[in-house]
């Protein structure tokens, strides 16, 4: 007989107990690191559960948790249907706690020292081919404000490869479209500039020009893309955009909106644009992470070996 799945650890709110030093730790890493709004509140999310699951194991504040309690939780959470990348955020927001109470002298000891992260594998990430690409890109149809509005955000998505926040979070301030780049303000509000191609260049002057007036109310601001209520569009607006116009398409495969930004990165590799360049436009802190695109067109790798190794030469 199957073994029933167990439901997931509650997230209740922190002990009071517990709250300050919550309070204290994502005052710190919001103005240390600048954070964005939805990881402080994802570290929040964690630390509220596992502060509510110590509490119950005995533990009146963070400075008497233990490893055990800690470790403990670990393993309540990998008894429940959490997945492996899950897991580690949750472990990685208890040891930047960990770490901060140290560092402020609240506690002398690390008790997430003893843990073990769990093993993550890295998956390849979903991408379109430059035809699904076409077709979604196609998708919008008409003259009316939202088609063109529709038409400039795809079009940009795929040009520029931003990320869905950064994405929903434009301006007309950060968009130069004589010159054809855009400012973007990323993770840790890291700013950086980023190319806009012809095709995106074209449809955003004509979406600014014809479309986005007819969206503007009296509150609206400078938002780039607007919703019907001359709001900027939202995260979920956006992913619900991508997903109707690629069922439109004819594109079976599931797309999400992070797709767009997976095939601008592999589309650039393909045609032979440098990693540092790609990781830059990207906006990764690190090039390891960028390096992830370099298994997804490993025939392109082993024809460039075959042609350029010496030792592949003919005599």
């Amino acid at each position: 007989m199957a073994r029933p799945k167990q439901s997931r650890v509650d997230a209740s709110r922190a002990p009071a107990a517990f709250v300050g030093d919550i309070e204290g730790f994502l005052g710190y890493i919001g103005l240390e690191r600048g954070l964005s709004a939805n990881t402080l509140l994802g570290y929040r999310r964690d630390l509220d559960q596992a502060a509510a699951f110590l509490a119950r194991r005995g533990a009146a504040d963070w400075c008497s948790v233990t490893g055990v309690q800690a470790g403990e939780w670990l393993h309540s959470l990998s008894a429940a249907d959490y997945t492996v990348a899950s897991l580690a955020r949750k472990l990685t927001a208890l040891r930047v706690l960990a770490r901060h109470l140290v560092r402020e002298k609240l506690r002398d000891d690390d008790f997430t020292a003893i843990l073990s992260a769990p093993k993550t594998v890295r998956r390849m990430p979903g991408t379109l081919t430059p035809e699904e690409v076409a077709r979604l890109l196609a998708a919008p149809s008409g003259g009316d404000a939202r088609a063109l509005r529709d038409r400039a955000l795809l079009e940009l998505f795929y040009s520029s490869g931003l990320r869905v926040s950064e994405l929903a979070a434009l301006t007309l301030q950060q968009v130069d479209l004589e010159h054809g780049f855009l400012r973007v303000f990323g993770k840790g509000s890291k700013e950086r500039v980023v190319p806009v191609g012809g095709r995106a260049v074209d449809a955003l002057t004509t979406y600014v020009v014809a479309g986005r007036p007819q969206l503007v109310k009296t509150p609206t601001g400078s938002q780039l893309f607007l919703n019907n209520r001359g709001a900027a569009l939202s995260r979920v607006m956006l992913w619900m955009l991508v997903k109707k116009y690629a069922k439109r398409a004819g594109i079976t495969k599931s797309v999400k909106p992070h797709a767009l930004r997976h095939s601008f990165a592999t589309h650039l590799l393909t045609g032979g644009a440098d990693l540092r360049a790609i990781q830059e436009m990207l906006g990764h802190a690190s090039i390891s992470t960028t390096q992830i695109y370099t298994a997804v067109e490993p025939r392109r790798l082993l024809d460039h070996h075959a042609k350029f190794h010496p030792r592949n030469r003919p005599e």
